[in-house]
């Protein structure tokens, strides 16, 4: 049997059930909330998809979801579906794929996706890793997007570099450095495998050194930090909506 978890809210179920990303077990709805309209219209659905319903005391939901803004609603799921990496690049215009690749905190991951799904980018790459016990955390971060967006995975941002490469993909990295392109100043029009490192050790060496563009945030003042992954992902995803649009 496949491994179970929870998604929790309004805005992760009903992603879970409009993109078919996983196997919905169970809804449990709270019995409170059985005139909602939302959860109704999410309660009508489920049963056209033969999915089993029952409605429960807050108290039992409430034991089960790791949140506090489950809103009444929790599903009890099955793993996440992924995409192969060819599946990616059935687009109609020029491919963003993105890889996360480190990023380690759920909230960020689901905050990242939120921002790449939002501003269009085409598909999702990330490593193996068993994200089964975050992932009604990073359902609720993403407002569903992590559900919505296709996502395949790949061993190393190296292979994934090299495959997308083939394709015909320009493979893009942040970096400070001064020979980097900056954001506003790079081409974005062309099909992009954008690489995004993780909170504290980012990419590695070898694999900025594979880049074909490195890019450079402006900053409006003099400022030695860096900007955090989510905030960081959310500009160069809209720069690239803004140039292609």
């Amino acid at each position: 049997m496949s491994a179970q978890t929870l998604l929790e809210g309004r805005l992760s179920v009903q992603a879970a059930l409009d993109a078919g990303s996983r196997t919905i077990h169970q809804l449990l709805i709270d019995e409170k909330k059985r005139y909602d309209w939302h959860l109704s219209q999410i309660a009508r659905q489920a049963d056209a998809a033969g999915i089993p319903l029952t409605y429960r005391p807050r108290a039992d939901i409430d034991g089960m979801a790791i949140g506090t803004s489950h809103g009444g609603l929790v599903a009890v799921v099955g793993e996440r579906r992924f995409s192969s990496l060819d599946a990616l690049m059935e687009v109609d215009s020029a491919a963003f794929i993105v890889m996360l690749d480190g990023i380690e905190d759920p909230y960020n991951f689901g905050g990242v996706i939120r921002a790449l799904y939002v501003a269009g980018a085409h598909g999702l790459v990330v490593r193996p890793r068993n994200w089964t016990s975050a992932s009604a955390i990073v359902g609720r971060a993403s407002a569903g997007a992590s559900e919505r967006i296709p996502m395949a995975i790949a061993q190393n941002s190296a292979e994934a570099a090299e495959f997308f490469r083939a394709q015909g993909l320009v493979i893009v990295q942040t970096d400070n450095i001064d020979h980097s392109t900056a954001l506003f100043s790079a081409d974005l029009t062309q099909p992009l495998f954008l690489l995004i490192g993780g909170e504290r050790r980012g990419l590695t060496r070898s694999m900025l050194q594979r880049a074909d563009m490195q890019l450079r945030i402006p900053y409006g003042r003099e400022f030695s930090g860096s900007l955090g992954t989510v905030s960081a992902a959310a500009i160069i995803a809209f720069e690239v909506m803004r140039q292609r649009s």
